[in-house]
């Protein structure tokens, strides 16, 4: 299977593991030349909560890539693939996480999606998390989940 476009998808929990999902798209997507779709999907509440703490004027109608672009998980990735030389272009989301990104990875016709995700307690090792669950239910595509280093 070729690989030309790779969903690398974030959220606000993931910046304890933003290193471990750069290294994993680069690994996945730089052999193959493929342009990575980075993408960030916030809730309403954390979308509000970017656009304050970015600064953006609340009076216009701020676009969610916009945000995406500057908030600072996006900023260190897009870092990791140019020091790569790996192609991306930045997609920020605004809605239920899951729904987002397996929405998303079907317009963009990913062949991959990768995700990342916290190490569970001995009983939810069993289980993913609920995003990241269903993201790998749904996808139309294979999914790689990426956890943190401790």
């Amino acid at each position: 299977m070729t690989l030309e476009t790779v969903l690398l998808a974030v959220g606000p929990k993931d910046s304890d593991r933003i290193e471990e999902l750069g290294e994993a798209v680069v690994e996945i997507a730089e052999p193959a030349e493929a342009t990575v779709v980075v993408t960030h999907v916030f809730t309403p509440s954390e979308f509000e909560q970017a656009v304050g703490r970015l600064d953006f004027d609340s009076t216009s109608d701020t676009d969610a890539t916009e945000v995406a672009r500057r908030h600072s998980t996006i900023r260190t990735l897009t870092g990791i693939l140019d020091s790569a030389g790996v192609e991306y272009e930045i997609r920020g989301r605004i809605g239920d996480h899951a729904t987002e990104i397996v929405d998303l990875s079907t317009e963009v016709g990913a062949d991959r999606v990768v995700v990342g995700g916290r190490k569970r307690s001995p009983s939810g090792k069993a289980v993913f998390g609920s995003v990241a669950q269903d993201i790998m239910l749904e996808a139309p595509c294979p999914v790689t989940f990426v956890k943190a280093h401790e």
